[in-house]
Parts: structure tokens; C-alpha cells; sequence
């Protein structure tokens, strides 16, 4: 039986290091005047005490529910904390939520307070105390009165409760997994399963010290926010500044001066655009340092292998390195250790550029399920292309019976204390997914090298069969897409069909800068309506996949939409995943036209 290392659960987790690290800077948020304003441990731990007592207040036991549908600020963590200090369980949702799934959630979990952000979320929300039977409360975060946050907070400073400590097997969280079919599942993550899997993590970088600060991209709504980042870093006395917003992610990188980030691949491989995009309108001497000094970082990496080495790469990455990349790294708040990546495919060639210029990307992988690290790159230990190694008490294994190709892979079967205690009000479907001896079938597909690294090879349940029989795995095809600039995203679909298809969303501000830079006249309002455009993007697309992968996989006929896919309008899950049914069912009628024509 496996044996948790204390803290062993969250509540006193966070408990040590108010004791540890009082003074250290926990929260940052952005202010009015543009700069970031920070909380401190003490101060935190303060609050999160008399937040117990106003929740106990409002009648919340052990083994009740306590929801929240805010984006990440530092209420979000005090309630979470207060909650699981009365042995309650804890439901993060977005705030970029459709209504009917916020109800099913409230609904389903047995809610029995809910927060809010802001009135605007109120009014959406406020009917369900009639309709839910369990729902008794609503609390509004920003607001004034008693049905506001700082009002219940200070029920608590006058009725203080004490402390109840959960074991490591209670439930910490219920996170709902924004589903790419059907209805969500809920998620029963335990104290133990959180804290050893942050523990986990963090061994991998020795380097992440007390005093260090991260730059909170992801939402803590997702468990790979809230393991690898808020737990993390608050089990280490860290800092943690938050984003304002999407747009403002450049600015804030460098008003915090992170020394760590966690994000997902598609941060990054804007970034290595947007810098591509300056370095080729600046021309001239920069750019011609910006490629020596990449030329040099590859040709010393390559003889470094070959336990070689290069006096003049050397001397030219060292000049390329003071004179542009140090630039780019304190546009990035200059302190950046590294960054943890996950949640989809991180492009090797990108992820080298990233070393190259001193930034060292490790890429990770991960379920809801498993809290969710199964297997990540340390800093200490990485292959890049791969995903790493299994974490610390964590065992993967591969299971080749269900496909019909010798090519080494399998489903990817992880076992670990990190493992859920399954899915909420959904027995049958955690009987699906769960192996006589203890382990979990994750549907994602993947091989093992000779070394223990994992690399991921498609998704079991998103892999389709054509006409041919030839399988294709889409996510890998569309990963590759939607590095071509012109793209904004990509879906790929044929089951069943002689040939694949992709649907594509034009990146009308990336066609925008090509139309300036090559001086043709600009491109329409909707630029998917241009046959100028399609043509660019096809031809793009197509330059992009060949040799990387078989005629049969590589799209022979393109679907140009010009509605984005967004979580908005029901094309996308929270963590960005296409919702592949919607989009299909959206664009059945012109993907089945372009069936009727021979392919293109």
C-alpha cells in the first residue's frame, strides 16, 4: 500500500508554507495603473481562515460541495483552501462557459454554494438556486453586500473555525473534463493524488528554489495548472503572477520577471512566430545575427553529441547571444529558467529554437485522471521529440492488442498514486477505463524507447480509418498545420472516406503583414472567400507535410471557413481541444460536396 509523503494533503500544505515563507510574495495581480500588486503568505493564510469560518457558516460540512466559476485571481485559492479545510470538496469552472454546461455541473455535483466572479455572471446563474435543489447560495466575488464575498469573509474573522485536516484518500477537487464528445465527466481527484503528483513534478527541476515566481497562463480550473503551477509553487514558498489577459501576456511576462512558466505548446509556438515575423521585417544586421547565432547554437549542439566541440560556433553563438537572444529573454522578464509544456504535441524544431536561445523548453504529458503527470522531461534528463520519462512512482506500460499494425506502439496504461478515484455519478465509465491490476487506460496511443522516454503517437479514440484501410491520426496532422503562418487553426477528418480533408480558419492578421511585406493589394474582409488565399494556404499546407508524412494522410481537398473555432461558439473545449462531432456536424454539408468531385 502505498504511503503518502506529508503534507499529504492540501489544506496543510499550504498551512507549511504560510509558516515557512510569511513574508514571501504569493499572489500578483495586475492594477489599474498597469502594475502588479502582491499578497503575501500571511496574508493569504489569513484570509483563507476567515473563509472557513463564513463558509461554515453558510452550513458547509465535510463531504459537501463548494463551486466556482471565476477565472484565476486570488479569491479562486482562498475559497479552494477554506473549502478543504472543512473536508469539502472543491468545483472549479470557466468563466468562458456556456450556460447549460455551468447548470449541468451545479447539477450534477450536488452544489451546494457557488461563486461567482463579477454580477454579470450572477445574473446568468442566480435562477438555478430555484431550479437545483442542492444549490443554497450564490456568493459574488467583486460585489458589495451580504451576499458578497468580503461579507462572508468577515462572518469568518468573527466566528473563526478551526481546521479540519482531510487524509490523503478524501477528495480534494471535482474537476470536470471539458469532454471533445458527449457530456462532461467529473474528476475526483484526492488530496494524496495532488500533492504526491506536484511533488513528483517538481523533483524533475531542482533548480525551481524557494523565492523563484512563475506567470500564470494556464487556469487552475485545469489540473495541469493547478498541479504544476499553484500547488507547486505554493509547496515551494513561491510567487505566482497572473495574467491579465491574452493580450497583454508580452507586457506582463516582463512586469513579472518569472523565473519558471507552465503553459501549453501553442503559447510558445506564437511566440516563435511573432519573433520569426519581427526578425524577417527588421532584416538587415539582426537578422543575420538572429540565424548566425541559430546556426551556431545547432552546429555546437551537433558536435556536442559527437563529444566534439567548435571554438568559432562558439564565439558566434556568444555574440548572436549577447547582442540578440539576451534582448529576447528580457523581453521575457530576463529571469526565465525554463518552461514546462503539455496538454498537446510541442514541434521538436521549435522546441529547439527555444534552447537554442536560452530558454529550455520540457515538454510533458498528462491526463485530468492522473492529476494529471504521467511522464515529463527534467531538466536534469530530456529527449526532445519525447514527453519523458514516468514520473517518480508512476509505472507506464503499452498495450499493443488493440491495433492491427507491428509498429511498436500501443495504448498508453498508466499506474501511480496520482491515479483518480474516478469519475463522479459515472461508475460504468470508470469501469471502461480501468485495468484488473489497478491501472488506466488513458486512449491516448504511444511507444516506450530504449530508454523509458515516451513519445506520443496519436489519440486511439481520434484516429480514423480510410477507405484504404490506411489509419490516420489527425492531431499530429494538424499540430503540423498550424504552424503554417497563414493558418490560424486546422481540423482534419475522411473516416471511411477515399481521402482527407481539412478544414482551415485563415489567420487574417498573419495574410495582412504577407500582403504588406510583398506589396499585393490586401486580401477581403473574409479572407476564407478568397480564392487568392486558398490557393496560398493550400500550397502552404501541402510544402509543410510532405516527407513528413504519407500521400494518403496529407489533405487532397480543403473546406476555408471563416468563423474562428472557438469555446465561444462550441468548436472547442476550455484546453483548447477541437470538439471534432460540432465541427463536423457544422461543416457536414460542404465537407460530403467535396466527396462528389474527383480530388484535387
Amino acid at each position: 500500500m502505498y504511503v503518502y509523503e506529508k503534507p499529504d494533503n492540501l489544506l496543510e500544505l499550504l498551512e507549511c508554507s504560510v509558516t515557512e515563507y510569511p513574508d514571501n510574495p504569493l499572489f500578483g495581480t495586475k492594477n489599474a495603473r498597469g502594475s502588479y500588486e502582491w499578497v503575501t503568505y500571511r496574508e493569504v493564510g489569513r484570509r483563507v481562515d476567515n473563509m472557513r469560518g463564513g463558509l461554515s457558516a453558510l452550513g458547509i460540512d465535510s463531504g459537501d460541495a463548494v463551486g466556482i466559476i471565476s477565472d484565476n485571481c486570488v479569491a479562486w485559492a482562498v475559497v479552494a483552501f477554506a473549502t478543504q479545510g472543512l473536508g469539502a470538496r472543491y468545483v472549479p469552472m470557466y468563466e468562458s462557459e456556456l450556460l447549460q454546461v455551468w447548470e449541468y455541473i451545479v447539477r450534477d455535483s450536488a452544489l451546494k454554494v457557488l461563486f461567482v466572479a463579477n454580477r454579470g455572471i450572477y445574473e446568468q446563474v442566480r435562477n438555478l438556486v430555484d431550479s437545483i435543489d442542492s444549490l443554497e447560495c450564490i456568493v459574488v466575488i467583486e460585489g458589495q453586500g451580504d451576499d458578497s464575498m468580503a461579507a462572508i469573509e468577515a462572518v469568518g474573522e468573527r466566528e473563526p473555525v478551526p481546521a479540519l485536516y482531510p487524509g490523503p484518500d478524501d477528495v480534494a477537487i471535482l474537476i470536470y473534463t471539458s469532454g471533445t464528445t458527449g457530456e462532461p465527466k467529473g474528476v475526483l481527484l484526492s488530496h494524496g493524488n495532488i500533492t504526491s503528483n506536484s511533488r513528483a513534478g517538481l523533483s524533475m527541476f531542482p533548480e525551481i528554489i524557494p523565492g523563484g515566481t512563475s506567470f500564470a497562463i494556464l487556469p487552475w480550473a485545469h489540473s495541469f495548472g493547478l498541479t504544476a503551477e499553484l500547488i507547486a509553487m505554493i509547496s515551494i514558498g513561491g510567487g505566482i503572477g497572473l495574467m491579465h489577459s491574452v493580450s497583454t501576456i508580452s507586457s506582463d511576462l516582463a512586469l513579472v520577471r518569472p523565473t519558471w512558466i507552465v503553459a501549453v505548446p501553442r503559447v510558445f509556438n506564437k511566440i516563435y512566430e511573432g519573433l520569426w515575423s519581427r526578425m524577417n521585417d527588421r532584416g538587415g544586421l539582426a537578422k543575420k545575427l538572429f540565424v548566425m547565432g541559430l546556426d551556431s547554437a545547432g552546429r555546437k549542439r551537433e558536435l556536442a553529441e559527437r563529444g566534439r566541440s567548435s571554438l568559432t560556433a562558439h564565439l558566434k553563438l556568444a555574440l548572436a547571444d549577447r547582442i540578440v537572444f539576451k534582448k529576447i529573454r528580457d523581453g521575457m522578464g530576463g529571469r526565465l529558467m525554463g518552461a514546462l509544456t503539455g496538454g498537446a504535441a510541442m514541434n521538436t524544431d521549435i522546441a529547439r529554437f527555444f534552447f537554442d536561445i536560452g530558454i529550455p523548453l520540457y515538454n510533458c504529458y498528462g491526463l485530468t485522471e492522473m492529476s494529471p503527470a504521467v511522464a515529463m522531461n527534467a531538466s536534469f534528463a530530456y529527449r526532445l521529440g519525447s514527453v519523458g520519462r514516468a514520473i517518480r512512482d508512476v509505472t507506464i506500460s503499452i498495450d499493443s492488442s488493440m491495433l492491427d499494425e507491428n509498429s511498436g506502439d500501443g495504448e498508453i496504461i498508466a499506474y501511480g498514486p496520482n491515479l483518480m478515484k474516478g469519475y463522479h455519478n459515472k461508475q460504468e465509465e470508470t469501469k471502461k477505463v480501468m485495468t484488473e491490476d489497478g491501472g488506466f487506460r488513458t486512449g491516448d496511443r504511444g511507444r516506450l524507447d530504449e530508454d523509458g522516454y515516451l513519445y506520443i503517437t496519436g489519440r486511439i479514440k481520434e484516429q480514423y480509418k480510410l477507405e484504404n484501410g490506411k489509419f490516420v491520426f489527425p492531431v499530429s496532422l494538424e499540430e503540423e498545420i498550424k504552424l503554417v503562418p497563414f493558418v490560424e487553426n486546422a481540423m482534419v477528418c475522411g473516416e471511411g472516406k477515399p481521402y482527407t480533408i481539412c478544414l482551415v480558419v485563415p489567420d487574417g492578421e498573419a495574410l495582412e503583414r504577407y500582403a504588406r511585406k510583398e506589396g499585393l493589394p490586401p486580401y477581403p474582409d473574409e479572407p476564407a472567400k478568397s480564392d487568392a488565399v486558398r490557393e496560398l494556404i493550400a500550397s502552404r499546407i501541402r510544402t509543410a507535410l510532405e516527407g513528413k508524412y504519407g500521400k494518403y494522410e496529407i489533405p487532397q481537398k480543403f473546406v476555408f471557413v471563416s468563423e474562428g473555432f472557438t469555446v465561444d461558439n462550441g468548436a472547442l473545449t476550455q484546453t483548447m481541444k477541437l470538439k471534432r462531432h460540432v465541427i463536423e456536424k457544422r461543416y457536414r454539408e460542404r465537407i460530403e460536396s467535396l466527396y462528389h468531385a474527383n480530388p484535387g
